[in-house]
């Protein structure tokens, strides 16, 4: 990195050639913010970050969070970590150790700068299988301890309790976001969640797998308004902590979303049933009243309309 850009405001961001990360990226250096992107390219893919490899205001590390590290910056996004269950359950104790021993080495980093503000990217999956719905952030949720998602629920959960214990042990200015359903360009396409798979499949021309009835619900965000909401956290006042959901609003069955993806890319595909995995919530829906008062944040690209660039961005990766 330029040495005479270190007078400009630095940012770390852990995960950041991972999906939301790399999109995260590109919009603080449009903002002529210093961004120094970590990640152990696990998940994370090089490709997502080509646009800004040569940029004067960008620069890429390979680190495992879960090592020690010392990296001087004014602000900090921690999204280390896979969020897709294919990906987070291939190696479960792995997605604990970067949630809770990643998350140590974070703040412990932040506790010895003064003023360093540091966002954790939480997660819906907090609240389980909810029992209240919409879900607001004073609800406790309904989270199996012992279950297949419990690495990355749990793991999440014990994130959030570090982030407000070193806000109160040592007063670490803290943000937490919990993120709900987000979608966009640069998903894997071997993602394993509900979009990616059902484009995928349309693209092959195979059916499309629906579990259990199809009835259950998912609100969709679009990966750029998503980033809009976390970087109007961290610039939001200091006592604005949170934890405040991020997502939008908008319940799809995934029959819906499985009958949208159908009619934007015409074949032969229908759509089948198959057994519901174990502990899938059956409703997910974020209150974001928090959000648009704290923040004076809500989505505005509805499914439809995202959909269009996530399927091109698909198509141009898949028939390449």
């Amino acid at each position: 990195m330029d040495k005479n850009n270190l007078t400009r405001e630095r940012v770390l961001v852990t995960g950041g050639s991972g999906f939301i990360g790399s999109h995260l990226c590109d919009a603080l250096v449009r903002r002529d913010k210093s961004v120094l992107s970590m990640d152990n390219g696990i998940s994370g893919q090089m490709k997502n970050l080509s646009q800004l490899l040569s940029h004067r205001n960008f620069e890429h590390i390979q680190h495992d969070l879960t090592l020690p590290f010392e990296i001087d910056a004014n602000e900090v996004y921690n999204l280390a970590c896979p969020a897709s269950p294919k990906h987070y359950q291939k190696d479960a104790i792995a997605t604990v150790r970067t949630n809770v021993l990643g998350t140590l080495n974070l703040l412990e980093n932040s506790k010895r700068q003064l003023g360093c503000k540091t966002l954790q990217a939480s997660t819906s999956e907090i609240y389980g299988d909810p029992e209240i719905h919409p879900q607001t952030e004073d609800y406790k949720g309904n989270v199996d301890p012992t279950g297949p998602r419990a690495c990355y629920d749990e793991g999440k959960r014990c994130a959030e309790t570090l982030f407000f214990d070193y806000h109160r042990s040592f007063e670490i200015e803290i943000k937490v976001a919990r993120i709900f359903n987000t979608y966009g360009p640069r998903m894997r396409l071997d993602d394993g969640r509900v979009v990616s798979n059902f484009i995928r499949q349309a693209l092959d021309g195979q059916d499309i797998q629906v579990y259990g009835n199809g009835q259950q619900t998912r609100s969709f965000c679009h990966v750029d308004d998503l980033v809009e909401g976390l970087i109007s956290l961290m610039d939001a006042p200091s006592h604005v902590i949170g934890p405040i959901n991020l997502g939008r609003p908008i319940e799809f069955t995934i029959l819906e979303l499985a009958d949208i993806i159908l009619t934007k890319i015409s074949g032969p595909s229908k759509i089948v049933f198959a057994p519901l995995p174990e502990d899938d919530p059956k409703q997910r829906k974020p209150d974001i009243t928090r959000a648009k008062e704290y923040l004076g944040w809500e989505p505005e690209i509805a499914l439809e309309d995202g959909l269009e660039d996530t399927i091109a961005y698909f198509k141009s990766e898949y028939f390449k």
